[in-house]
């Protein structure tokens, strides 16, 4: 448990020197010309991830040109950085050490939409939060870990202080955490589903295990008896004897508390060889699993039950205004909704950046200083994308709602079921 607050403190060390070293990228206070800045996303570009960050960048360009790549009196460009290697097919830290460095070298960048992992955030934000022109902000539509921003059940020693060496908080999200997520599904597998026993893996990574544990501790507290929660490896050949150790305990539902990536897809095949289908032994997974469409299609998947941190695009177009706007655009432009419900998300966290900018004097502290100072960054709810208004707490960065979304695996696509608002 120790090693991972020593990573992170080696990291953000050689970030400090890193930034000091190109001290002139940043020396203006993040600025080069005082009038145009540079606000960024950090996704993974390829692997399975690949048409969720697609759809989220694709959603915040057709954002900013309605705004006309305004805020207030500043221009704003986009630049798009990739976590992911081609080795990996997803996420990788040494990628994402990599980026948080580009991005404080980078002259005339303010703030950074992401990341799309946890984990991944868990390695930029002391980075940025070291440099000598910031900190630098970031604001995440996707990560949902609780120990970036408060301490929960789950969350690591030191954290969320680990991640803010300077003291002062530089994170923030617009979604709702996994704390909160892992209370909705367990409250739907004991009420809607009635399910009486559940044998929970993970994936073994920080957003896997945290999401894991706060359902099997929330279940427990619904009354449904936890088996087990282990970890799955994501590397392995076949599951096969892990579900039929699985299968002799008689489950009435597993929980897959990770992400598609790390091997969901073998995963969900042999859960069903083994255990059946989902009509037999329900299948139930976080967020880490929806906007897959590798997953989506697959006849095993039909029937699986997810939760989102949010609410989905079809239900946000429903509200009319500026999210119904960016939707419209979006499909007239590819054909579709975004394959993603993190795209709409990706947007609103962009309206938090834009109004930081517009309320700044174009400086990466002006822009941190917006946000976590004073009443920090509030979006109407007439100009939110998400349909409410969206309130960054200053103290914390996180939101103010915490919405989360049950869906069905449906006729290949994720269908909406009923959202939950938790109190």
């Amino acid at each position: 448990m120790a090693k991972p607050i020593r990573v992170v403190a080696l990291v953000a060390v050689a970030a400090l020197g890193l930034a000091a070293c190109g001290g002139s990228s940043g020396g203006s206070g993040g600025s080069g010309d005082a009038k145009t800045l540079i606000i960024s996303t950090d996704l993974p570009l390829q692997g399975s991830s690949k048409d969720a960050s697609d759809a989220a960048n694709n959603a915040i360009e057709l954002y900013l040109q309605q705004v006309g790549n305004k805020a207030g009196s500043f221009t704003v460009k986009l630049k798009k950085y990739d976590d992911s290697t081609a080795a990996a097919a997803k996420w990788e830290s040494g990628k994402c050490q990599a980026n948080a460095n580009e991005h404080v070298q980078t002259k005339g960048e303010v703030a950074i939409m992401g990341t799309y992992n946890s984990g991944c955030a868990k390695l930029e934000v002391p980075i940025l939060n070291q440099d000598p022109s910031g900190p630098m902000v970031m604001i995440s539509h996707a990560n949902t870990n609780p120990g970036l921003t408060k301490v929960a059940n789950g969350s690591e020693p030191g954290e969320p202080e680990k991640f803010y060496p300077t003291k002062v908080r530089n994170f923030g999200r617009v979604v709702t955490t996994d704390d909160v997520q892992g209370q909705a599904a367990a409250s739907f597998a004991a009420r809607d589903l009635a399910i009486k026993s559940v044998y929970v893996l993970n994936d073994n990574e920080t957003y896997g295990q945290g999401i894991a544990n706060s359902f099997a501790e929330q279940a427990k507290k619904q009354g449904v008896k936890v088996i087990a929660n282990e970890a799955w490896d994501g590397k392995a050949t076949s599951y096969t004897a892990l579900f039929q150790k699985i299968k002799a305990t008689s489950p009435a539902a597993v929980y897959f508390g990770g992400v598609f990536d790390n091997n969901g897809g073998l995963l969900t095949k042999d859960k069903v060889a083994v255990l059946g289908d989902n009509a037999v032994v329900k299948l139930i997974a976080p967020d880490g699993f929806t906007g897959y469409p590798d997953f989506v299609k697959m006849p095993e998947a039909q029937g699986a039950y997810l939760t989102f941190p949010g609410l989905a695009p079809s239900l946000l177009r429903a509200t009319g205004g500026p999210g119904a706007k960016v939707l419209d655009a979006y499909k007239a432009k590819y054909g579709s909704d975004p394959k993603s419900n993190y795209a709409l998300y990706g947007v609103a966290s962009v309206q938090v950046i834009l109004a930081a900018i517009e309320k700044s004097d174009g400086t990466r502290k002006g822009v941190q200083q917006a946000i976590f100072s004073g009443e920090g960054i509030t979006i109407p709810a007439a100009q939110s994308v998400l349909g409410k208004e969206l309130k960054i707490d200053p103290k914390t960065g996180d939101a103010n709602f915490k919405d989360v979304l049950v869906e069905v695996v449906k006729g290949n696509a994720e269908e909406p079921l009923k959202s939950v608002t938790v109190s």
